[in-house]
């Protein structure tokens, strides 16, 4: 996307709404100078970032259809997979009240059935949750290019785990992925299995880690590609399948 060439369409401080000139309908939301959200107004299904594409992915084949959104910027996500799956549930948490006014007055979100905006902290939002309510987390919440972290400290993250099966993470990185491997040590510690789908052709950019209790450990074998058995297995064929074919082709690692 030609960012340049955009034209600004609201700005509330450090915060852009840009229409993209190349898709009439496609909002793109910045934040101090990051690319923070895009949504296609004409189409909730689209996805422009390809980490949140490799996010649905993994949503897909763990079929979570209630899934807890940690950071929510223009709700992009949440609202691809509600537009997919009109039955399921999307709660999102944003802790920046501002976002979701601009979300709601530019960027097309709406209240509607199967979608919750709550203004709250992520981490004390979850310590609050019952015990396996929820399909799914996602965290995609960054101060700069960092997760806060609160939300990623090894009690964080066992609080995701007694809430859900999987949390998956997003994580800005650099060659050779060293933010994504030292969050993998706790999301180990409260997940039996840890992957990343990271890209298939760049050295740095989103790496998304999975933590998961519906996976084998022997999830190493199947990855490799032997004939591993069961619900891993098959949750890592159609994954593996599924990201390899994303018009920014990801790679499933085990970390």
């Amino acid at each position: 996307m030609a960012r340049s060439r955009n034209l600004i369409v609201a700005a509330d401080g450090d915060l852009i709404v840009q229409r993209d000139v190349d898709r009439p309908s496609g909002r793109l939301l910045r934040q101090d100078d990051m690319d923070a959200s895009y949504v296609d107004l004409a189409d909730a299904r689209h996805l422009e970032f390809d980490y949140l594409r490799w996010a649905r992915l993994a949503l897909r084949a763990f079929t979570a259809r209630r899934v807890i959104h940690v950071g929510g910027a223009a709700c992009a996500l949440a609202r691809a997979m509600l537009a997919e799956d009109p039955g399921s549930h999307q709660e999102v948490i944003e802790v920046d009240q501002r976002v979701i006014e601009i979300a709601r007055a530019h960027l097309g979100l709406r209240r509607q059935p199967g979608l919750k905006v709550r203004i709250a902290d992520g981490r004390e939002f979850l310590g609050s949750r019952a015990d396996a309510s929820a399909d799914a987390i996602v965290i995609d919440a960054f101060i700069g290019a960092r997760i806060p972290a609160h939300l990623i400290s090894a009690p964080a993250l066992t609080d995701c785990a007694r809430v859900a099966p999987v949390t998956i993470i997003n994580v800005v990185d650099t060659a050779g992925w060293p933010q994504a491997r030292a969050i993998a040590v706790p999301l180990a510690q409260a997940y039996p299995s840890v992957l990343a789908l990271c890209p298939a052709v760049r050295r740095s950019g989103n790496v998304l880690l999975i933590g998961s209790s519906a996976i084998s450990p022997a999830i190493s074998d199947a990855i490799s590609g032997s004939s591993g058995r069961g619900l891993g297995h098959t949750l890592i064929g159609k994954l593996q399948s599924a990201a390899a074919s994303d018009p920014s082709p990801a790679r499933l690692l085990r970390l």
